[in-house]
């Protein structure tokens, strides 16, 4: 089976496209949210943003959603298996055609990105990494109109995407992390957080996955994921 185990839940993924990564697990443990009570994950693919949500906060229902019927029906198996079965939920749907009863007051998104780039030849793999079924302006009004007024809203891109969300979304941005493989280099992802208010001044941080001797993991990179990886 292809699993990825983490300390508290584990992820099984032989048959969804895409795979634990990176960008999930740092996303999910850099989102603030331990004042939400409704989470939603968009395009939750295996799972893993949703139940490292359902880990941090003991009290939150996360509710994810995910067009792919086969990734869906993975991330409610992942779901079931877990500590948390009962604050999660998996609606397999396009986020554009969702309506719940009630607005969230965090949602969380590792949306697809590669908008200009050659669409790959695996069908399920283009769904999760490519915008032509979600472009940002529709993940955008999406996220307007399931946030709560006083709600904020999580995403992870590469920069020059980031900045592209950046210049459409009708929400502001409140903290950001630009995320580098290795201390000195250039930025690999921009980790951002947004709400509906303007804040008075945004949080700007910074994170090294490794130091420079490679494979050696910085010291931030460890207390941030430490909650979930074996390995720390």
């Amino acid at each position: 089976m292809g699993g990825f185990r983490f300390k508290q839940f584990s992820v099984e993924q032989d048959d969804v496209a895409m795979k634990v990564g990176t960008d999930g697990v740092l996303l999910g443990a850099w989102a603030e949210c331990e004042r939400a009570r409704r989470i939603l994950d968009i395009g939750t693919g295996t799972g893993v943003i949703a139940l490292q949500m359902a880990q941090r906060n003991p009290v939150a229902q996360v509710q994810a959603v995910e067009i792919d019927e086969t990734a869906a029906r993975r991330a409610r198996a992942n779901f079931d298996n877990s500590p948390w079965a009962e604050r999660l939920e998996v609606a397999q749907t396009a986020v554009q055609e969702f309506s719940p009863a009630e607005k969230f007051d965090l949602i969380i998104s590792n949306p697809p990105y590669f908008i200009d780039s050659l669409l790959p030849p695996d069908a399920k793999r283009s769904t999760a990494r490519h915008t032509h079924d979600l472009t940002f302006e529709e993940l955008d009004k999406a996220v307007c109109r399931l946030l709560d007024e006083n709600g904020r809203f999580a995403l992870i891109l590469p920069e020059t995407e980031f900045y592209k969300y950046l210049d459409i979304t009708h929400l502001h941005l409140v903290r950001r992390c630009d995320v580098y493989s290795v201390e000195g280099g250039s930025i690999k992802r921009i980790m951002g957080e947004f709400a509906k208010h303007e804040p008075t001044e945004a949080r700007h941080e910074s994170l090294a996955i490794e130091v420079e001797k490679r494979g050696e993991f910085s010291p931030a990179y460890r207390e941030l994921t430490k909650d979930f990886y074996l390995k720390f």
